[in-house]
């Protein structure tokens, strides 16, 4: 998925890689609709979930989803996340956290994404975020209706 920004920049977007807790679910439970949203980016995108899965509910979660899944175990989850995206390549990555240890995930990233769901967001990923959305669904469909990120992003 190509778009190109005014002002901003062409986006090549390969990748989404997301948090799982205060992203895609609320007390470990998936968000009612993130499935099918994201099943259908899964056609446009290699999906990808990074989490320490503080609840221990992702598998069950994204059972059914097509996206790869991975619960860190190491103690510094920031950078075990931004290494993540630059393996991938951060150059054609888009990324959707909320939490601290999601900032640099989402710097490293072509296009960084925080949302607020009602664990809240750390103030430092709003300052690491291209973009603020209010719900996992309006981020997801930013993605699914490319021309949203044109009108937000150009200048």
């Amino acid at each position: 998925m190509d778009i190109d920004i005014p002002g901003y920049g062409k986006l090549r977007m390969r990748h989404l890689v997301m948090d799982y807790n205060g992203t895609l679910a609320v007390d470990g439970r998936l968000v009612d609709s993130v499935k099918d949203a994201l099943n259908r980016l899964a056609g446009d995108m290699d999906l990808h979930v990074i989490t320490a899965d503080t609840f221990g509910l992702a598998a069950e979660g994204l059972r059914g989803v097509d996206c790869g899944l991975r619960v860190l175990t190491g103690k510094d989850h920031a950078r075990e996340k931004r290494d993540f995206v630059n393996a991938l390549g951060g150059k054609e990555t888009v990324s959707i956290g909320n939490g601290r240890n999601d900032r640099w995930m989402l710097e490293a990233s072509a296009l960084g994404i925080a949302v607020v769901l009602e664990e809240g967001a750390a103030v430092e990923t709003f300052m690491a975020a291209d973009i603020v959305c209010p719900s996992i669904l309006s981020a997801l469909g930013l993605l699914e209706n490319p021309m949203r990120l044109k009108a937000t992003l150009r200048s």
